[in-house]
């Protein structure tokens, strides 16, 4: 497990909480819009994060002090012991941590997400899942035993076409649609709300990211538990993964599942369809009101075309000059 790039060493030192043995160090760091504007400051400047690093001392960071102040990030880049205690303790667990400083994001993310995609992604297993071709499958906590079997069978379909799935990992339908692709021989890709450190160590996960047919990332620190923001805040990573993305269930204006399908709607170009048959969903139809389209039920050899479909004109809201 290489070490991270010193570019990921600066974003990590700027913006991360570093959680160490479960304790959560006291540390200004940045917010997402905060090392955006800060991310645009040093291009400005024709320097990267990894600069900080060596001018802790000299005009670089008094440079940026009409962005964040000078003595805030002298502070946090002075968290080196600690930054090294985190990489120890995820090297134990084969976590890697990339950011968008480096060559091996995925370049799904930046090119859907835009400013929006994640600095940084911890995660665990083959990265190259990451990139595949693939089939996000989410939907709500609370659903009943067709509905699993719904998301478990058209996740089977996808694993038969040499598909991945992508999802999220909580109970319910994201994770009946994960065992229906890896009980079927397929790829998963979990993006996980938090609790990150547990996933990869838990029993029945080992053999399948040692395999290379799982991989685990999340946008939140390893150590992080799960919380009902986060869990709203990396929907858009779900879908920026995904050539298309199916909906088994939502509840109108509630819920994780409903928050991320609007918000996948309103601003970013990634296909969504919802379920077309079953049970009637007064959340699917309000979805499709918004521009969901009907999930059209295809055969395992039809489905890699409905992945294929051009994505969405829809363009995102205004960007900052920082896409990195």
């Amino acid at each position: 497990m290489s070490d991270p790039s010193p570019n990921t060493q600066a974003i990590l030192l700027l913006s991360a909480p570093l959680i160490v043995d479960g304790k959560r160090r006291e540390a200004p760091i940045l917010s997402p819009g905060e090392y955006r504007s800060l991310a645009a400051r040093l291009r400005h400047l024709g320097a990267e994060p990894q600069d900080l690093l060596a001018s802790r001392t000299d005009g670089l960071v008094d440079a940026c002090g009409d962005t964040v102040d000078s003595r805030r990030l002298r502070t946090l880049l002075g968290r080196g012991f600690l930054l090294a205690q985190a990489v120890e303790r995820w090297a134990k667990r084969a976590i890697w941590v990339i950011s968008r400083a480096d060559d091996n994001y995925p370049k799904r993310l930046k090119q859907r997400l835009k400013h929006d995609s994640p600095a940084v992604l911890y995660g665990c297993g083959q990265r190259s899942l990451l990139e595949a071709q693939g089939l996000a499958i989410v939907g709500s906590r609370d659903v009943d035993e067709p509905l699993l079997e719904y998301s478990r069978c058209v996740a089977s379909q996808a694993a038969a076409a040499d598909l991945a799935v992508i999802s999220g990992g909580a109970r319910g339908v994201d994770r009946a649609a994960m065992n229906g692709a890896l009980e079927s021989g397929g790829v998963v890709a979990g993006v996980l709300a938090g609790d990150l450190e547990r996933a990869v160590v838990h029993r029945e996960h080992r053999d399948l990211l040692m395999d290379g047919r799982l991989a685990l990332v999340s946008p939140f620190d390893p150590g992080a538990r799960f919380n009902v923001g986060h869990a709203m805040q990396r929907n858009k990573t779900i879908y920026a993964l995904a050539d298309a993305a199916l909906i088994v269930d939502a509840t109108v204006d509630g819920g994780g599942t409903w928050a991320g399908a609007v918000e996948q709607l309103r601003k970013y170009p990634t296909p969504v369809y919802v379920r077309s048959t079953g049970a009637p969903s007064a959340g699917l139809d309000a979805l499709r009101e918004k521009g969901a389209m009907p999930w059209p039920n295809p055969d395992r050899d039809q489905l890699p075309a409905i992945l294929a479909v051009p994505e969405t004109s829809r363009q995102p809201a205004q960007r900052d000059l920082f896409d990195g």
